[in-house]
């Protein structure tokens, strides 16, 4: 007899967002996980389950949570590009995509558990109205919401847009071209969870509106997954708490708390580290016998003593571990041209965190393709963050970018590309390269900083310079205090780290990262005011001292850049069959050609680090283009030699014959008197025979262009080459 299954809980939910249908299945997949659903968002569709381990994790001192966004190519009905045609590690969207979502989603676990928690969302179709970024947040919180493990949840997110003058909540693809910010905002009911924003030079006003418009948006999806939970949510299970028992905590405190203090006060972080490691080994020697078995507790205590101190010196004597206001800034300092041979590099120091970075130009060709479902198909500005283990004074072997540089790379990034010049008016890829030399807070904004620096001393023509600074929050029931420019201990032992880049117009980037529940809207308001001071004040006090505006010209080492255009049918006569043509014009000219096609145009990019090869090689792409015409001048090679005069090549294919009487103003009795076989030389077009042949004069060069009489001579190679014409624009010397 056959069995057909039945799925008894299978639950459909269904409710309306931004205009657009919600719909959360249950019940029917993914049985064994610990919650799970099926959320689908106009036709995007995202898949979230989540786990929990039976026991806590041995020898960990923090929560073991993991949260992974997996994006499939058969989401958008593409088969991967590589090798085995599957997906392979997480793009660095995923990546950053999955921070996002933890960023709201960790503060409101307990602290003190340790099991482990996995979260995955797997992306399974993929509507380009509808983002699949915020889909997976809030199917994120339904899975958990539902689940058996203990949260103190739900939280919604949305994404809002700018659009002529109005906010959107979760923009089509459509709008978000347009769009002046994108900004994601997760809630829970009655905090600001986590903020994400690239913007273009929108005001401190805007963002906050935008924020609180957001936050609005979300309380309908929270009393949503609430029915949800309330419906089909099952109870919480018990976990043993790592916390460390009180008494230990007390006695450990009360032991080392006046050592403590004179230990962290100072603003040196070498200082600090030297003075604690006494005051450890002091505790562990009186401790570890009264409890036995337990270093790491031991150890937790005397950070929880640091982070007491910490706090109360800030909560009730607004005293700062470096002697500091609250409103002060670290000692700062700006350099540029750090380094010989580079095209451009910056060293921005703030207190002992200190980044340099790199700026590189190439050719347009040099740009990322990138293969994901965003429809993102190639970046042409890249940002990479490097963090070494010596800048914060360990000794760890390099194991390639994590994700917190990916993630700050992509910050600093997302703070300098509205600024980037277009390639229109800048036709180079860039790439930048953040070092992190020293380490002790905010790195991120610092590479913001010595980008900045890096960019102008490369003479890239930036629209505006860009700082960042970070404000850090104490909270302690209803009681809370701000404080920027953090350090590393104020970070550790604080409740926020609200960064925000911007220019002197606008925000251009922020990202929340917080340590509880969430944060009310004065809190929002009054680290955006704070943040906008400090960043003008590192603008115009430091930054713009070092290097006022963009070099005028680039580096001697980057290449100079040279645009033109052709019609787009004459493309694969300056590629030739296999790349033959290209090639040769590149090896003969020592350039690098790239050509995109759009519409009926073709965009050649010619860079090069000799100014006249580039010409060169620009002349000889428009005359493959063009049909050569009577009158018409062109920079040629002599191939040939005969009696009778030379042939001359003005572009691959195109070849015509001077005659010896057209090769100088004056009578030339050998040919070899006047050119040789390699020599570049200038003629112009006499004749085209009914063959298609061409008739070339050097003779009529020299007159016309030069102005010679028979009675003159000249040598034709210390004369520079006039262009023959087109709508070349040149770039490397901007003049």
């Amino acid at each position: 007899m056959n069995k057909f299954m039945t799925f008894d809980k299978y639950r459909v939910f269904e409710t309306e967002f931004a205009g657009r249908p919600l719909k959360v299945e249950t019940g029917k997949m993914t049985q064994l996980a610990n919650g799970a659903c099926l959320v689908t968002y106009g036709d995007t569709t995202v898949h979230c389950a989540v786990t929990a381990s039976a026991k806590p994790r041995e020898g960990v001192d923090f929560f073991p949570l993991s949260v992974d966004y997996e994006e499939k190519m058969y989401s958008v009905g593409r088969i991967p590009g590589s090798y085995l045609k599957r997906e392979g590690r997480p793009t660095e969207h995923a990546i950053l995509t999955g921070r996002v979502i933890d960023r709201p989603i960790r503060p409101l676990f307990d602290k003190s558990m340790r099991n482990d928690v996995s979260i995955v969302c797997t992306v399974m179709s993929v509507d380009p109205d509808c983002q699949p970024e915020i889909i997976a947040m809030i199917g994120a919180s339904i899975a958990i919401s539902i689940s058996d493990i203990p949260w103190n949840g739900p939280i919604s997110g949305c994404s809002v847009g700018m659009v002529d003058g109005e906010f959107v909540i979760n923009p089509t693809e459509a709008q978000r071209k347009v769009s002046k910010m994108a900004t994601t905002v997760a809630s829970t009911s009655d905090r600001i969870a986590m903020i994400e924003a690239g913007a273009d030079c929108v005001s401190d006003e805007e963002m906050y509106n935008a924020i609180m418009f957001g936050h609005e948006a979300n309380q309908k999806i929270i009393n949503f997954i609430n029915e949800i939970k309330a419906e089909i949510g099952k109870p919480k299970f018990e976990f043993v708490s790592l916390e460390p028992d009180h008494d230990m905590f007390e006695s450990i405190k009360a032991f080392a708390e006046e050592d403590v203090k004179i230990a962290l006060d100072t603003d040196d972080k070498t200082v600090r580290d030297e003075r604690l490691k006494p005051i450890y080994e002091a505790v562990h020697a009186k401790f570890d016998e009264i409890y036995p078995d337990s270093e790491a507790m031991i150890d937790e205590c005397l950070y929880k003593t640091q982070k007491f101190i910490v706090r109360r010196w800030l909560l009730d004597e607004q005293k700062r571990v470096d002697g500091r206001g609250m409103d002060d800034i670290r000692p700062l300092a700006s350099e540029v041209a750090v380094l010989p041979r580079v095209h451009g590099s910056g060293m921005f120091t703030r207190g002992q965190t200190q980044v340099l970075t790199v700026a590189t130009l190439g050719s347009v060709g040099d740009k990322q393709l990138l293969d994901g479902i965003d429809g993102e198909t190639e970046k042409r500005y890249i940002h990479h963050y490097n963090f070494p283990s010596y800048s914060v004074g360990e000794t760890k072997p390099s194991r390639g970018p994590g994700r917190r540089e990916i993630g700050h790379g992509a910050l600093a990034e997302r703070a300098l590309l509205p600024v980037i010049p277009s390639v229109e008016d800048f036709p180079y890829a860039l790439r930048l390269v953040s070092e992190v030399l020293s380490s002790n807070g905010s790195t991120s904004q610092g590479s913001i900083c010595g980008s900045t620096l890096a960019l102008m001393d490369a003479g890239v023509p930036i629209k505006a310079p860009v700082a960042g600074i970070s404000c850090g929050l104490i909270t302690e029931g209803e009681r809370w205090m701000t404080m920027v420019d953090i350090q590393g201990l104020e970070d550790f032992f604080g409740d926020m780290d609200f960064k925000v880049a911007g220019t002197h117009e606008g925000i251009t980037a922020i990202q929340m990262d917080l340590k509880i529940s969430g944060l009310t809207p004065e809190m929002v308001k009054e680290a955006l005011e704070k943040t906008h001071k400090a960043r003008l004040f590192i603008l115009d006090e430091v930054m713009l001292k070092a290097i006022a505006e963009p070099r005028p010209e680039l580096s001697p080492y980057a290449p100079k850049m040279f645009t033109t255009t052709i019609p787009a049918d004459k493309i694969s006569e300056v590629i030739g069959k296999s790349g033959k043509v290209i090639k040769e014009i590149q090896a003969e000219c020592e350039v690098k050609i790239d050509i995109e096609e759009e519409g009926e145009i073709g965009q050649v990019f010619v860079a090069g680090l000799d100014t006249d090869k580039c010409q060169r090689a620009i002349d000889i792409i428009q005359t493959i283009a063009s049909d050569p015409e009577p009158g018409a001048m062109y920079l040629g090679k002599v191939t040939r030699i005969m009696d009778f005069g030379a042939f001359v090549e003005i572009a691959p294919g195109k070849e015509g014959l001077v005659h010896v009487s057209q090769l100088d103003v004056k009578r030339t009795e050998n040919v070899t008197d006047v050119v040789n076989v390699g020599d570049i030389i200038r003629v112009m077009v006499t004749e085209i025979d009914d063959k298609g042949r061409l008739n070339l004069s050097r003779r009529q060069v020299l007159i016309d262009v030069d102005g010679l009489t028979p009675e003159d001579s000249g040598d034709e190679k210390s004369r520079r080459p006039r262009r023959p014409g087109g709508n070349d624009r040149r770039r490397g010397g901007r003049r």
